[in-house]
């Protein structure tokens, strides 16, 4: 018995493994099971989201009453590449990015309110 024998256990040999192939199989089967779950239940929710709120801005017109992502809520007045002009009060206008526009509010929403 020499001093490395106390830190570390010896190893002894185990018997060999029965021949068989599909011990590969199965170890593949489950990394593709979890992706595949992975993409049902995160990847494929977030693309539909994303898709639903492309198709908001696109039909974003002048007049439409919306909320930002910080929560201010106006009236669309201007809309250009990347920004839209928001009017949040009487001559009080704000520009913000197409990407903060978080909802699309009915009409009167704000008039109501």
């Amino acid at each position: 018995m020499n001093l490395l024998d106390l830190v570390v256990s010896p190893a002894y040999a185990q018997a060999a493994a029965p021949a068989g192939g599909s011990g590969f199989g199965m170890s593949l089967l489950f990394p593709i099971l979890l992706i595949g779950v992975m993409y049902f239940l995160m990847i494929r929710p977030q693309m539909k989201r994303q898709k639903e709120h492309r198709g908001m801005l696109e039909k974003l017109a002048k007049g439409d009453e919306v909320l930002t992502n910080g929560g201010i809520a106006g009236t669309v007045t201007d809309i250009g590449e990347n920004f839209i002009t928001v009017e949040i009060a009487d001559n009080v206008r704000i520009r913000v990015q197409k990407g903060a526009i978080a909802n699309v509010l009915p009409k009167g929403t704000l008039k109501s309110a």
